[in-house]
């Protein structure tokens, strides 16, 4: 009968060596995976950027930190302008068979050309607002420059900067899954980042109307294309925010405030929502300054006799020199809209639970 074989004593030199092998292979394999990268707009956060990228900010708030600690400001505030990693999603982490190519999902773009041809692309960054409807209504337009300031020799026409103001906003929400009207809309001026808008006359009323001189008849025109549009819509969310620039003594500084319908709880609670959320923003990023919005009732025509629940806003004081210079820039007015959305965001969120 055969002696059986002695097993082979065990390798440690084998052993030492196989392992760091494969250690560095785990971390070749981790170090390919590549950190989507994005740049911050100003009036970002963390918690806003996660949330826009599909992100659940309470589970990957800290991944994205220990990542950007670099980068960060104080408080962990985004900086505009720089570029920060994303973490990877743990959906994302996960092998792949060698047979199952991964499939990359390609974002969906679309062309809006009332964007000028700097912002005409479009990314749709989530479904956030998915189902919303919002009419978005600058204010005054065409024959009516509304108030008008003066700063370093240029005029500062309310209609132009309450209309560059509502296109980034326009912009804002179709990135995030909404479907989005202008009531006023300006054929060529699209999105501008000069400090000094040209003035012009060539804005009509949705869909292609002629703005009227008579103030009572241009409040007549656009309303009843709001309300047109609000029964196409029925059954849907729908919203109506109207953004103008106020006009008051040259002494009298102010921050963005909101009016609504006195008969409107939704009106009330929207404008409250977005006051609060101005708040917010106002804490993190100047956190000495303090903030004076309001939200009150007010007996205007547009709000007053529009279907959808409105919110009527004022972003500041085209005679006072401080909200000049807090107007004029483009990266204050592109602040302005973002606060503006994450405050209709939360909107959303609260009306649809």
């Amino acid at each position: 009968m055969s002696q059986p074989k002695k097993p082979k004593p065990f390798n440690y030199k084998l052993f030492k060596i196989a392992v760091p092998v494969m250690l560095i292979f785990m971390c070749l394999h981790l170090s390919a995976q590549e950190y989507q990268k994005i740049k911050a707009n100003a009036g970002d956060g963390a918690f806003s950027v996660l949330k826009q990228n599909g992100y659940t900010p309470s589970e990957y708030m800290n991944q994205f930190i220990e990542l950007n600690k670099s980068r960060l400001g104080k408080n962990n505030a985004l900086i505009a302008g720089r570029t920060y990693r994303l973490p990877i999603k743990t959906e994302d982490a996960t092998e792949v068979s060698p047979k199952a190519a991964p499939v990359e999902k390609v974002p969906e773009k679309k062309i809006y050309e009332i964007f000028g041809s700097k912002y005409r692309e479009v990314t749709i960054k989530n479904k956030e607002l998915a189902g919303a409807v919002y009419y978005l209504m600058s204010g005054h337009g065409g024959p009516d420059p509304g108030a008008i300031g003066r700063l370093n020799g240029h005029d500062l026409c309310e209609d132009e900067y309450a209309y560059d103001v509502t296109l980034r906003l326009a912009r804002n929400l179709i990135e995030c899954g909404a479907t989005v009207y202008m009531i006023i809309i300006d054929p060529n001026d699209g999105i501008r980042d000069e400090q000094y808008l040209t003035p012009d006359k060539d804005e009509v009323c949705y869909p292609n109307q002629v703005i009227p001189l008579s103030q009572v008849a241009r409040l007549h025109q656009s309303t009843d294309a709001v309300n047109g549009l609000y029964a196409l819509n029925k059954k849907k969310f729908q919203r109506l925010v109207v953004i103008h620039v106020d006009s008051r003594s040259e002494k009298e500084n102010i921050d963005v405030f909101f009016y609504h319908d006195k008969r409107s709880v939704s009106g009330k609670r929207l404008a409250n929502t977005l006051m609060q959320t101005f708040e917010q923003k106002y804490a993190q990023h100047q956190p000495n300054r303090g903030y004076e919005g309001n939200v009150s009732e007010r007996n205007l025509y547009v709000i007053k006799n529009s279907l959808p629940p409105s919110v009527f806003i004022e972003i500041g004081n085209i005679n006072h020199f401080r909200d000049q210079q807090r107007i004029i820039m483009p990266d204050n007015r592109q602040a302005v809209s973002n606060w503006l959305r994450e405050g209709l965001i939360e909107d959303f969120k609260k009306s649809i639970k």
